[in-house]
């Protein structure tokens, strides 16, 4: 039986698109936990789609490179 919370690689087509004019790229993070959730918002409703759940430093690289961003491009939320 394969595990239910196994980690699945997602192929270019299972990212979402990235509107550089209309989202800002944010970097969701918990206080308490430490959970990390890679995001874009945007700019005039708010609205949040979740991207990529960061657990570690490589899944935030692969997030950061696919989407050509620095990490200075990155809003962090708290």
């Amino acid at each position: 039986m394969k595990h239910m919370f196994s980690r699945k690689k997602k192929s270019a087509a299972g990212y979402p698109s990235f509107d550089r004019i209309n989202q800002i790229p944010v970097l969701r993070c918990s206080i308490c936990t430490g959970e990390r959730v890679a995001c874009f918002r945007d700019r005039q409703t708010g609205h949040v789609e979740e991207v990529m759940y960061i657990r570690e430093d490589s899944d935030l690289r692969e997030f950061l490179e696919h989407y050509d961003l620095s990490e200075q491009d990155l809003k962090k939320e708290w």
